[in-house]
Order: structure tokens, then C-alpha cells, then sequence
């Protein structure tokens, strides 16, 4: 097998294997990715492999699908809301966390100065691919800390751009930073007028008519087509194939077609960040990590505690104790971005070959922990800070009898408040996702962030004492959790749930459901109503 292709199949065909025996254990399919990565490359001797040009290229598209997802969340107007998370926060971040590291790498360390600046400026990024991953997989990405998150994140991926700029700089000493600064800047003007003008036009266009022609192939290889496009187009003046996939999510994301791109998008976008990760596995040299695992340890330590301080001291000028801790733990690793600043300043001549691979595997450790720090950041969190946001705070209910349990705040959700608050009938709204619970709050309703499947949740809702609880949940596996943890905790409960289909009439089969509603039926006879009132 000459391809590196051949490799990449071989490496996911393990990765299969792995990711399937660490499921069983809860374990992160990111960290299989990057087991994989290891296991396949000594095991054939491709440690040679990792820095390949082809197969670097091949995982770079994985982060590269992955910015365009975000930027269909982030359309213009909505960026315009995060102001403050994206350019306050993000700033002060990358550049106190800079200026910290620089302290310490260059004053304490004595590296000498464009040295110290390189790895004090990369260790300031964190993890896009990873962080974002987690928060969207669990849908805290919609939280107050996973917006601040996302919003740090976003520049400091354009934060990139400067860095590698500055390495150029660095390396050839005749090189004039003003001219630099200038052709940057106009580089920057040509990419937004052909994206934001030409190319949003084009793309309308492109989504439009491959849509019409109802020929999902063509929709779907019109979406890669503008991915890869505006990718492509973006590098070519010197910028990150992922800012030029996060501009067009941004674009798309103003026509109604985003729904539909980021769900035919994600099986691209999963199956080249697993690529990512084994690329990173491939990368650790495990005769070196042993040799100086102490020293790395220390240093991880040392980057892990003083970016979460820094980033804890930025957030919480804006936000609650509790909302900065979470955020300032989420960002503590250090970015995937990071290993091609190391390589490129590695090969200017900037940071020496032993340097590279201590800071390399300090990168790929801090990878590994993340899935880990990040599924038990919420009972890390719990530990220190003990307030509630308003969504949280069921203390502040006081005893009730005899109301209404909404359980979900969807479409249906709303219609049903609307007609209990109409029959004047006392009842609260109950949901799991925070931007549902956001909106009822802000229409003046009484709402709290909660799993209706969890027996605390239940009690302090007073479930007992309710007359009855509608559930308007959309998943069906989720309604039939609900369902019967309401039963097992009140048995003589009145549930009410919603049912589209005779196939989740059936999931629900066996549950002491007093009246489910089925959605097909009551078409069916609205339907049949209307029909009779157009006849006569």
C-alpha cells in the first residue's frame, strides 16, 4: 500500500472497533479516534505518515466541515448579538493568555523572544474541533457558557490568521511588517466583497435550483461544491481553509436552506474529524512521552491552570461565577490549530525538532483529557458555585395543587400554554433544552431548565399534587423516558402526550397514558370537518 489513503481506510476501519468497545465504557469516540491513531502507526510502522502533506490535508477538511456547521448557527445578525462573547471576550483572552505564557516562557524559561512569542501565542488557542463537538453533541451549546465558548472560539480562529503571518514575518528578517499588515488587510477587503457579494449570490442561486430539482445528489454535491469553494478561495489569499467554511455557513445561514445543508452535511463533517483525530494519535511519540512525562505533565498542568484563570477573570466581568468557572474549564486545553503553527515555525528554522515534539504531545494530552473534563464539567462546576440560574432555581416554587405540567415548549408546547393561560388554568413549563426555557422566559411565562425524567426534577415540580401533565416532546424514545419515569414517581398521574404516528403509539404501548393524543387522527378529522363545511 503506497496511498495514503490505503492508511486512512485501514486507520477507520480500527477506529470502528475501538470507538464501539469504548462506548460500552461511556468513553468519548475522540479518544478511540486518537487510540486508533497510535495503535495503526506503530503497529505499521507509519509514524512517518503523521506529517503527511496528503493526509494532513485529508483532516484539515475535518475541522474545515465542522466551522461551516458552526457558521449555519452563526448567521450575521446573530454574530452581531455575540459581540461581546466574540471580540471583548476573545481578545482579552488570546491576548492576556499570550502575554502570561510569554512571562513565563521568555522571563522564567529563558527561550529567546520570537521563540517564546510562537509557542506563548499558539498554547493561547484552544480546541474548536473538540469543545464544540461536545457542546453540540449535548446541545450545551445553546447554554450561557457554550455561547461564551462558541464566541471565544470564533476569533480565536481568526486569531490564527495573525499568528502564522508573524511566523512568516519572523523568518524573513527583510520582510517589511507594515507591507505585510497592508497586503493582509487587503486581502481581507477582496475575500469579504467576493464572499459576501458575489458569492452569496451564487450560492442562493446554486441551493435554489438544485433543490428544485428535487435530486438530492445534486443538492448534496452543491453543498460540498460551495464548502470546498469558498475553502479553497479564502487560502488562496493566505487565510485558513476554515475561515472561508465558516464565512459561507454564515452566508447560508440567511437563506432558509440551513436546516437542511447542516443535516445532509453531518455524516461528511463526523467522518473527517475522526480522521483529524487519528492524524493526532499518529503524532505521539510514545518512547519520547515516557522518557519525559513528568516534564510534560508539568507543563500541561501549568497551561491547563493558567488559561483557566485568565479566561475565568475575562468571562466573569459579564457573567456569573458559575457560567465563567464552566467556561474557563471548557477552553483550558490547548487548539488543534496549534500542531500546524508548531510544524511551520519547526520548519522556518523558529523552534527546534525536540521543542516541537515536547510541546506536540503536551497539545495531544490536553486533547485527551478534554472529553473527560468536559462530561463532568457541570458536577465540577456544582462543587464550588451553589447558585441557580433563574432557569434552575425550582427552590423558588412554593407548594402547588392541582396545575397543569407542561413538558416542552416547542411548537405544540406554545399552543398549549396559550390555551391553558386562555382557560385561565394554573400550570408551569418544564423543559430540557435552555433556549426553549430562554424564550418562555422572555414572554413572561414561568419556565425552568430541567429533565422531567429525573426523579429530583419530578419532586420539586410537585408532580404528585399536579392535576395533570401534557407532554409535548418531540423525540420518541424521550417522551416514553419521561412517561415512565412520571409513572414510577406518581402512579396515579395524568399524562397527556402527543403522538404523530401510529409507530410511537406503539413505542408507548404498555404506559397507564390516559389520553394520547394522536396527531394523524385529529388531521384526519380536521380535515374531514373542513371538507364537509366547503361542500354545503
Amino acid at each position: 500500500m503506497e496511498s495514503a489513503l490505503d492508511y486512512l481506510t485501514i486507520a477507520l476501519g480500527i477506529s470502528i472497533v475501538v470507538n464501539l468497545i469504548l462506548k460500552r465504557v461511556g468513553i468519548s469516540p475522540i479518544i478511540g479516534y486518537i487510540i486508533t491513531g497510535t495503535v495503526v502507526a506503530y503497529a505499521f510502522d507509519l509514524r512517518n505518515l503523521a506529517d503527511s502533506h496528503t493526509l494532513e490535508s485529508i483532516a484539515e477538511f475535518g475541522v474545515v466541515f465542522l466551522m461551516f456547521t458552526i457558521g449555519l448557527e452563526v448567521s450575521l445578525r446573530r454574530l452581531a448579538t455575540m459581540k461581546v462573547d466574540v471580540f471583548f471576550n476573545g481578545f482579552l483572552q488570546t491576548t492576556l493568555t499570550a502575554m502570561v505564557l510569554l512571562g513565563v516562557t521568555y522571563g522564567i524559561f529563558h527561550l529567546n523572544f520570537a521563540t517564546a512569542l510562537i509557542i506563548s501565542m499558539s498554547l493561547s488557542l484552544s480546541s474548536t474541533a473538540v469543545v464544540l463537538t461536545h457542546l453540540k453533541t449535548t446541545k450545551e451549546i445553546t447554554r450561557p457558557y457554550g455561547q461564551r465558548a462558541m464566541g471565544i472560539l470564533i476569533y480565536q480562529d481568526l486569531a490564527v490568521i495573525p499568528i502564522l503571518l508573524l511566523i512568516g514575518f519572523l523568518s524573513t528578517k527583510s520582510t517589511n511588517i507594515m507591507e505585510v499588515l497592508g497586503q493582509t488587510a487587503l486581502s481581507a477587503f477582496v475575500v469579504v466583497i467576493v464572499l459576501f457579494v458575489v458569492g452569496k449570490r451564487v450560492m442562493t442561486w446554486l441551493l435554489h435550483f438544485s433543490s428544485e430539482s428535487n435530486v438530492e445528489e445534486l443538492f448534496m454535491g452543491s453543498v460540498l461544491l460551495i464548502v470546498v469553494g469558498a475553502s479553497i478561495s479564502v487560502h488562496a489569499f493566505g487565510f485558513t481553509y476554515s475561515l472561508g467554511a465558516f464565512i459561507a455557513g454564515m452566508i447560508i445561514a440567511e437563506t432558509h436552506y440551513h436546516h437542511k445543508v447542516e443535516a445532509d452535511i453531518a455524516p461528511f463533517k463526523d467522518l473527517l474529524l475522526g480522521t483529524f483525530f487519528v492524524t493526532v494519535g499518529m503524532k505521539i511519540d510514545v518512547a519520547f512521552l515516557f522518557a519525559h512525562l513528568g516534564e510534560i505533565l508539568a507543563i500541561l498542568v501549568a497551561i491547563l491552570g493558567i488559561k483557566a484563570m485568565v479566561i475565568f477573570a475575562i468571562v466573569r466581568l459579564s457573567s456569573k461565577g458559575k457560567v465563567a468557572f464552566k467556561t474557563a474549564i471548557a477552553l483550558s486545553q490547548v487548539g488543534e490549530f496549534s500542531f500546524a503553527i508548531f510544524e511551520l515555525a519547526g520548519n522556518k528554522g523558529l523552534l527546534d525538532e525536540n521543542l516541537v515534539q515536547l510541546l506536540v504531545l503536551v497539545v495531544v494530552l490536553s486533547l485527551v483529557a478534554t472529553p473527560f473534563i468536559l462530561s463532568r464539567i457541570g458536577m465540577v462546576a456544582g462543587y464550588f458555585f451553589k447558585e441557580q440560574s433563574q432557569t434552575e432555581d425550582f427552590e423558588s416554587l412554593a407548594v402547588m395543587h392541582d396545575h397543569v405540567i407542561v413538558c416542552g415548549y416547542g411548537v405544540v408546547g406554545k399552543f398549549v400554554v396559550k390555551a391553558l393561560r386562555d382557560a385561565n388554568v394554573n400550570y408551569i413549563i418544564v423543559d430540557n433544552s435552555y433556549k426553549h426555557v430562554q424564550e418562555a422566559l422572555k414572554e413572561g411565562e414561568k419556565a425552568y431548565y430541567g429533565d422531567m425524567s429525573k426523579t429530583a426534577i419530578l419532586e420539586k415540580l410537585h408532580t404528585k399534587e399536579a392535576a395533570s401533565l401534557i407532554v409535548t416532546l418531540e423525540k420518541s424514545a424521550k417522551k416514553r423516558l419521561v412517561c415512565e419515569a412520571i409513572l414510577s414517581f406518581a402512579p396515579e398521574a395524568k399524562v397527556v402526550v402527543k403522538v404523530i404516528n401510529w409507530e410511537e403509539k406503539r413505542e408507548l404501548r404498555g404506559l397507564n397514558i390516559h389520553i394520547p393524543v394522536d396527531g394523524e387522527r385529529e388531521a384526519a378529522a380536521k380535515l374531514v370537518t373542513e371538507a364537509l363545511l366547503c361542500a354545503r
